[in-house]
């Protein structure tokens, strides 16, 4: 029967994810691809600051499989269950990936993956490395998906980037997020992300510092680099912004579809514009409500 089969053109073979699905009708979609692709030109134009965001998924740290192969003279024994309740912790690394210098920063949480956390990594990524990497602009652009952490509707992702970013530094802050279904296309997916897993593939995470060192060691032959931390700060899930909170953004919808695209402007702080002030901030002053435990590696 099996060579009747190879006969004809039939083989074994196994179910291939390739079928587009999505809840947003095509031509919803292709306006907002399009619309991105018009505010990264822009954006590049006037040499402004360009991130993809997003949070890889979840990993257990300790003796787990870690799937994909490695050159190795033994398999690595690690446990027969993945069972959370044996990991010594759980990482939530959270990426900003650099669109301009092709570089990645990944902040490995040891907590829930919350809105408060996405912006809290944010705003030590610009007062880290975006404030000396782009001393001459006010401007940052953030790709991100609609869901997760960095969701459309959350006002606290949005009171976030407005606390810790346009009001700590002055920054005006343009997000567009990718529709549903369309979350593969967001850069950060096939240059960050995709490399690190080919990284670290088939080894177990058996620490925090063995994660850490797995990302900041990723490279590409196009220039890739990346840099990791650890945050070592409780994020509770289900936090909600108070009324005055959502009253204190100084938000403007884009026309085209303005519930995934928006910006996000200075206060005015003591009479004055934040142009007119110093805008440089120390890290303190950005996570001023919930600070977490950051160690650079």
């Amino acid at each position: 029967m099996a060579k009747l089969l190879k006969e004809l053109g039939f083989s074994l073979r196994a179910n291939q994810k390739k079928k587009a699905v999505s809840s947003v009708k095509p031509q919803v979609r292709d306006e907002q691809f399009k619309y991105i692709n018009a505010q990264r030109k822009s954006f590049t134009e006037r040499k402004a600051i360009i991130l993809s965001v997003d949070t890889k998924k979840k990993e257990l740290i300790g003796s787990f499989k870690n799937d994909g192969r490695t050159w190795t003279q033994e398999a690595v024994i690690v446990n027969d269950h993945d069972f959370r309740s044996q990991a010594d912790g759980l990482a939530t690394p959270y990426g900003i990936y650099d669109l301009s210098c092709n570089h990645g920063a990944v902040y490995v949480g040891t907590s829930c993956d919350t809105p408060w956390f996405a912006t809290d990594c944010l705003a030590l990524w610009y007062s880290e490395i975006g404030f000396k990497r782009y001393p001459d602009t006010l401007e940052m652009l953030i790709l991100a998906d609609g869901g997760g952490s960095n969701r459309v509707g959350s006002y606290v992702w949005k009171y976030g980037l407005q606390s810790k970013l346009c009001d700590a530094f002055g920054l005006s802050v343009t997000v567009c997020h990718y529709p549903p279904g369309t979350s593969k296309w967001n850069p950060i997916e096939h240059r960050l992300f995709s490399e690190i897993s080919k990284n670290w593939a088939g080894r177990p995470l058996e620490s925090y510092e063995t994660m850490l060192n797995y990302i900041q060691t990723t490279k590409t032959n196009t220039g890739l680099s990346v840099s990791a931390s650890l945050i070592e700060g409780k994020y509770t899930k289900g936090m909600k912004a108070t009324r005055e909170e959502v009253a204190a953004l100084n938000i403007v919808a884009h026309s085209v579809q303005p519930k995934r695209n928006y910006t996000l402007h200075p206060q005015q702080v003591h009479g004055c514009s934040y142009d007119e002030v110093d805008c440089q901030r120390t890290v303190d002053t950005a996570l001023s409500v919930q600070k977490p435990e950051v160690i650079f590696v």
